[in-house]
C-alpha cells in the first residue's frame, strides 16, 4: 500500500486538482500553526467560524526553515480529524533530508491528509540568507513534487509569484519557466504569493501559458489589518505595497476598525476584479482570524459565486 492510500473517507474523495479541473472554481483559508495556548484558542476559533462557509480546502504553513514542522502536521492532521475540512499540509525542502522528507509525508498520510503544497522555502535566517540546500535534500520545489507524488497518491499543489520570485532578480519570464516545470513534475495547481495589483497576476498567468502550462493558479489575497505588519510581509516577499494604499492606511492607523474596513474594501474590490477575469478563485492569508475574511466572502456573495 502506498502512503495517500490510508485515506478512505469519502468527503476527500475529490481532490482539489478533480475539483478544479472540473471547472469549479477554489475558495481556501491559510492558517499557521501557533506557538502559544492563547495562539491555539484563536486558530481554532477562526477555523470554527471559516468553517461553515464551506472552503474548498483549507491550508497550515511551515515556519522559516521548517521550523514549525512538528505542530504544522499535527495541526493539519486535527483538521482532518476533527472538521469536514480538507486539509493541505504544507511541506518545504529548507533543512530536511530525503529521509526526513519522507518521513513527513508519511506523517500526513497516517493523519488523513492527501494534499500537499510542495515548497521550496526559506532559510531559517529569511529570504535574504542565500539559499543551501541540505547535503542530503532536495535543491528544488519541482525535485519536492516528485517526491510526494512518487510516495502515494497525493494531490500536489506549489507556490507561484505574480510579481517573481524575490531571487528571480527580475527574470519574470525565468520565474514562469520554472512554475511551468513545477506543473511538469505532477504539481495540479498553484497559489500565489499575495499581491495588490490584479494585473501582475494576469499577467503571470499569460506568462505561464506562453510556457505550456494551463493548471490552474489561485490568486493568494491577504486583508490588511495592521499597516506596519502587511508593509513588513510585502517586504519580505517582495510584494509592492501601493503608495496611495499606504497613506490611506497611515491617516488611520491608530484605529483598527477603520484600517480593517478599509482592507476589507480593497481586498473585495481586488477579488472582483480576479474572479471577473476568470481567476480559478481565491486563497485568503487569513492570519489566523476570520473577520476580515468573513467580511470579504459576504460582501462578494461567496460561496454563490462558485
Amino acid at each position: 500500500m502506498e502512503l495517500g492510500d490510508s485515506v478512505e473517507d469519502p468527503r476527500r474523495q475529490a481532490s482539489i486538482g478533480d475539483h478544479l479541473a472540473a471547472g469549479h472554481r477554489s475558495f481556501s483559508f491559510e492558517f499557521f500553526p501557533p506557538k502559544t495556548d492563547e495562539g491555539e484558542r484563536l486558530l481554532w476559533q477562526a477555523v470554527r467560524q471559516l468553517e461553515p462557509l464551506d472552503p474548498t480546502f483549507v491550508s497550515v504553513t511551515y515556519g522559516a526553515g521548517g521550523s514549525t514542522r512538528d505542530r504544522t502536521v499535527r495541526v493539519t492532521g486535527r483538521i482532518a480529524a476533527e472538521t469536514t475540512l480538507t486539509p493541505v499540509g504544507h511541506l518545504t525542502c529548507v533543512a530536511s533530508s530525503l529521509a526526513e522528507l519522507r518521513t513527513v509525508i508519511g506523517s500526513y498520510a497516517d493523519a488523513g491528509v492527501r494534499h500537499v503544497l510542495a515548497l521550496r522555502g526559506d532559510m531559517p535566517g529569511g529570504p535574504d540568507v542565500a539559499w543551501e540546500a541540505h547535503p542530503d535534500g532536495l535543491e528544488h520545489s519541482d525535485d519536492l513534487v516528485r517526491l510526494v507524488r512518487d510516495l502515494g497518491q497525493f494531490c500536489v499543489g506549489v507556490a507561484a509569484f505574480p510579481e517573481g520570485h524575490p531571487e528571480a532578480a527580475g527574470d519574470l519570464d525565468k520565474d514562469a519557466e520554472f512554475l511551468a516545470q513545477k506543473f511538469r513534475a505532477g504539481a495540479e495547481f498553484a497559489v500565489t504569493q499575495f499581491f495588490f495589483d490584479a494585473d501582475d497576476y494576469f499577467r503571470l498567468v499569460d506568462r505561464a501559458r506562453r510556457y505550456g502550462s494551463d493548471a490552474p493558479i489561485i490568486p493568494g489575497i491577504m486583508p490588511v489589518t495592521n499597516v506596519r505588519q502587511i508593509q513588513r510581509f510585502a517586504q519580505l516577499s517582495g510584494a509592492e505595497f501601493p503608495a496611495a494604499l499606504a497613506d490611506r492606511l497611515h491617516a488611520v492607523e491608530d484605529d483598527a476598525d477603520a484600517v480593517r474596513a478599509i482592507g476589507v474594501e480593497v481586498a473585495t474590490r481586488l477579488c472582483e476584479r480576479l474572479l471577473d477575469g476568470g481567476a480559478p478563485g481565491l486563497h485568503f492569508y487569513t492570519l489566523n482570524r476570520s473577520t476580515s475574511t468573513r467580511e470579504i466572502y459576504e460582501n462578494l456573495g461567496l460561496p454563490d459565486r462558485r
